[in-house]
């Protein structure tokens, strides 16, 4: 080759690089802005009930009501969105979610009336739960090699989108008034469409030249992915259930275990605080250390004996080094990101870590509604709590088998009948940006 073919081939090979490098570094932003949206609708509300209900009928049993919507409405948001993916592309189903979920916000924000008040939250729950399910198979179509980093970095940014929002929440309303402040995150939602909008029109779009249409691989056949077929994803869907019960059972009642043992207000906050807070430094942990092992069971091993130990306190001593319970608790759901990492680390392919993150999050979210009223009810039924802990024990033991299960090395995909492929491919399947490495 001559040396102004070698120079024009070096020139080529550098544009590849520098296309591939913008376009991963693009990948990267949107899956983090996506992630940080996900739990603004969730936490922006609480700090604001008593501003709300000054406007709109809001008694406390409503906001138990919306207390409880988060987890209902990700769990069906779970169920359903794999349904979609089948013909719509992940990009596509991240700006739907994102549109759902902006919309949903700033109808609340402009609601006169509080049954439109709940159709919006209802809205913006269902597309952050839409987009719950779409980051693991977004990770994995374009990070295929990164994927304990970029499970790291998006379940910490889930964390602060759920810290920061009620740390805001009061300021924005004292200067602005409260819907001002619950609808500013819509604007976010809007944002998080932008990086996608490139991708998704290039899906559909026909090649410009005659030469690249000859030279296009035909669409290969469409893979519909199964997952209740197999047993390995039933065991995701208990690991990821059991571990958001324990975890949001607590939300709703450590304050409350910690007053009864004689802690003031303040202090009683500031054990709820110790115990979500642990979740920042466990989210960037547990993703990078299960992308190295093998067989990553000792994370579990470590989740349900810190929660136990936690719970033992709790239960024993609640008012004898609360401080240390709390914590010793907040580690436990160290099972959490694990769960989120292994749903690509047993999936051979995106549409397969759609699939199962969609079911075992449809199913988790469903069985983690039952956490706090469960634990509230046998409470109010024997005056103690005893009965609560008893309870929360048995659904670690189920944990501790379900991630003994899912943690073995193997692929979902493999088990008889969860992957068949069908003749005719899905509508809006095909082209789009390659995987990144």
């Amino acid at each position: 080759m001559s040396e102004a073919g070698t120079d024009e081939a070096s020139r080529g090979a550098t544009q590849v690089s520098r296309a591939a490098t913008s376009a991963g570094a693009v990948a990267a932003f949107g899956i983090l802005i996506v992630a940080f949206t996900l739990r603004t609708a969730v936490t922006s509300v609480p700090p604001l009930t008593a501003d709300i209900s000054k406007e709109l009928f809001l008694p406390t049993w409503l906001v138990g009501i919306l207390g409880m919507l988060p987890t209902a409405l990700f769990g069906i948001a779970g169920l359903v969105t794999p349904t979609f993916m089948r013909r719509w592309s992940v990009e596509a189903l991240a700006i739907a979610s994102m549109v759902a979920a902006g919309v949903g916000q700033a109808m609340r924000a402009f609601a006169p009336s509080t049954w439109l008040f709940l159709v919006g939250s209802a809205l913006a729950l269902a597309g952050m739960g839409a987009g719950n399910v779409v980051l693991p198979p977004m990770v994995k179509k374009y990070f295929p090699r990164r994927i304990g980093l970029m499970t790291a970095l998006y379940v910490t940014v889930i964390s602060l989108g759920t810290t920061v929002p009620p740390l805001l929440a009061v300021p924005v309303a004292d200067v602005a008034g409260w819907r001002t402040s619950i609808g500013s995150w819509a604007l976010l939602n809007v944002v998080a469409m932008i990086p996608w909008l490139g991708p998704w029109a290039r899906r559909g779009a026909p090649s410009s030249s005659p030469r690249a249409r000859a030279t296009t691989a035909p669409e290969p056949p469409h893979a519909v992915v199964r997952p209740w077929r197999s047993p390995a994803a039933w065991a995701f869907a208990l690991l990821f259930g059991c571990t958001s019960l324990n975890t949001y059972a607590l939300f709703a009642w450590l304050p409350s275990i910690a007053a009864g043992a004689g802690l003031s207000a303040g202090d009683a906050g500031l054990q709820l605080a110790i115990f979500s807070g642990l979740g920042l430094p466990i989210s960037l942990v547990v993703p990078l250390l299960a992308g190295r092992l093998r067989n990553p069971f000792a994370v579990v091993a470590f989740g349900v004996t810190c929660f136990v130990a936690g719970y033992l306190g709790l239960w024993l001593a609640p008012g004898t080094a609360t401080t240390l319970w709390s914590t010793l608790a907040g580690l436990g759901p160290a099972t959490f990101p694990l769960a989120l990492v292994l749903i690509n680390l047993r999936t051979r392919s995106h549409r397969a870590s759609g699939a199962v993150s969609g079911f075992a999050q449809g199913i988790g979210y469903t069985v983690a509604c039952s956490g706090p009223l469960l634990a509230g009810i046998l409470h109010d039924a024997t005056g103690g709590w005893t009965a609560s802990f008893a309870f929360l024990g048995v659904t670690l033991v189920v944990l501790a088998v379900a991630g003994w299960v899912i943690c073995r090395p193997r692929y979902i995909d493999d088990d008889p009948g969860v992957v068949s492929i069908v003749a005719e491919p899905a509508r809006f399947q095909g082209g789009g940006t390659p995987p990144v490495g």
